[in-house]
């Protein structure tokens, strides 16, 4: 069990410089979850100006009106209605934040995701929503944003948020898993081209990709929520085994995972995989699931070998002797 809760002198003592009072953040998937936790951080404790963006308009005018009514300083916090997986609909935000003074934005933190889904074959429909909300939300708001970034040429940090579902792909909803596995090749690509740009002309970006682990999120709520309107049946909170309000005890809540961001980001200037565990799993067994699931192609075994028949027992045994060599 894995409960990591750095105290706040700790987390306040080396703050990365993208988080400097008066700076400017960006922030999707703002309403609730882990964007929540994030904007209520750079708003309350690092004084920074927010732009919190999400689709769901109503959650978002509240939340934001929340955090508005804590704010001590001069800094302001703005909530901008938006579906980060329409192109216009991000340009229109980058527009905003612009109109509003922001001469740059210091962090872009790419957070909007759904939960909805399916199989191989599942309503397409559904599938191209995910993959348009999780893949396209994400490369919509790099490529609107990160020129603005770098056109003033000051420091800025761009973190995307994948998922451990985009790395060892378990099998149940595959649209889901291709989504991440989307967010995960673009994020690294992108890094790798930023720091070219700042090893050869001194660009000042870099990026991370954050994967958390088991949180409770309001994702899986509002995904069960869509799907049930989507089919014109009643939607029964209850049926929702864990989320925010009610949380499971091997989640970490969403402050936690920004805890370990900033954390990690303190601990090592060009840390770029940001990957949490959770009260159920931690590193170590995630590093081994990891490396099982590439040598699935290097040792030639059929694909998702974890879950299959023939090789969940061997796996088994691959991660019991994996911790015995620790």
């Amino acid at each position: 069990i894995i409960h990591f809760n750095p105290s706040r002198a700790q987390t306040m003592s080396a703050i990365p410089k993208y988080f400097s009072p008066g700076n400017v953040a960006v922030i999707t998937g703002a309403s609730s979850g882990i964007g929540l936790a994030m904007s209520k951080r750079c708003a309350l404790e690092f004084s920074m100006n927010v732009f919190c963006v999400d689709i769901d308009e109503a959650e978002l005018t509240q939340t934001v009106a929340a955090i508005q009514k804590e704010i001590t300083g001069d800094n302001e916090v703005v909530a901008i209605p938006a579906d980060v997986s329409n192109y216009k609909a991000m340009v229109d935000v980058r527009d905003a934040v612009v109109m509003s003074g922001a001469k740059t934005v210091h962090f872009l933190f790419n957070n909007a995701g759904t939960g909805c889904g399916g199989g191989a074959l599942s309503d397409i429909d559904i599938f191209q929503k995910v993959v348009q909300v999780n893949g396209f939300g994400i490369i919509n708001g790099c490529n609107i944003f990160v020129p603005l970034m770098k056109e003033k040429g000051e420091d800025g940090l761009i973190v995307n948020t994948g998922s451990k579902q985009g790395i060892t792909m378990p099998p149940g909803n595959l649209a889901y898993n291709v989504s991440k596995s989307m967010v995960k090749t673009y994020a690294e690509g992108l890094e790798h081209e930023l720091m070219k740009e700042r090893k050869d002309h001194g660009g000042k970006l870099r990026s991370a990709l954050l994967i958390p682990g088991w949180v409770n999120t309001s994702i899986l709520y509002k995904a069960t929520r869509d799907e049930c309107a989507m089919d014109n049946k009643p939607f029964d909170a209850d049926s929702v085994f864990f989320h925010e309000a009610k949380p499971a005890s091997g989640a970490w809540m969403p402050s936690q995972i920004i805890d370990f961001l900033l954390s990690e980001l303190q601990s090592n200037d060009d840390k770029f995989y940001v990957i949490c565990p959770d009260n159920d799993v931690d590193r170590e067994t995630d590093n081994i699931r990891m490396t099982w699931t590439m040598q699935d192609i290097t040792h030639d075994r059929v694909p998702l070998s974890r879950w299959h028949p023939d090789y969940s027992a061997k796996f088994t045994e691959y991660l019991e002797s994996e911790r015995k060599k620790d």
